[in-house]
């Protein structure tokens, strides 16, 4: 299965998951949703925009369940359990773009100090998970768009985990990923 065929998969199974879900039928074009690379293990996010704007993202850091399963698991999630946003509406999912990423394993980043962090990160391209203490937060690689200096880019990950934007500790892991990404086009 090629990227594009797996991306054209991907989408349509989370627009389905979303129909379901509303009782809307969603005609999921022509996709393999039998293809063995489905069945693999896999962890993606899931972003919803309605009108342009964020109407949901939630997603998995860790390839857990296989990535069908997961795909759909987090369309769900991001439709209904974001707790940013009330459920989405039947009327709202006509207007609402999917677009699905799918993330690389975490790798730890090595670093003493915040200068040595930023030192290392590559702003467009890194996914960061941020954990300490039991705070933890994550901001895809598409966050860089609009957080595209690295301070600021960090700082307002440690606020997302609950800590002040200055903060560190010698406890603070940080992680960074990739991400393959598919949208749909209007």
């Amino acid at each position: 299965m090629s990227g594009t065929e797996l991306g054209l998969t991907l989408l349509a199974l989370a627009r389905a998951a979303i129909g379901e879900r509303l009782e809307v039928p969603v005609r999921p074009g022509a996709v393999d949703t039998h293809h063995a690379r489905l069945r693999e293990p896999g962890a993606t996010f899931v972003t919803l925009t309605h009108e342009g704007r964020l109407r949901g993202c939630i997603g998995s850091l860790d390839a857990q369940r296989p990535l069908a399963v997961d795909v759909r698991a987090n369309a769900q999630a991001a439709a209904f359990r974001d707790p940013r946003f009330a459920p989405l509406s039947a009327a709202e999912f006509a207007l609402t773009t999917v677009e699905v990423s799918l993330l690389t394993p975490p790798e730890p980043i090595a670093c003493v100090d915040e200068p040595g962090l930023l030192a290392q990160l590559r702003p467009g391209t890194d996914g960061l998970i941020l954990h300490c203490e039991g705070c933890r937060a994550t901001f895809l690689p598409q966050v860089w768009d609009s957080l595209p200096e690295p301070q600021r880019f960090v700082g307002e990950l440690k606020r997302k985990a609950g800590l002040p934007p200055d903060f560190w500790h010698e406890n603070l892991r940080v992680a960074r990923y990739e991400v393959v990404k598919w949208a749909e086009t209007s």
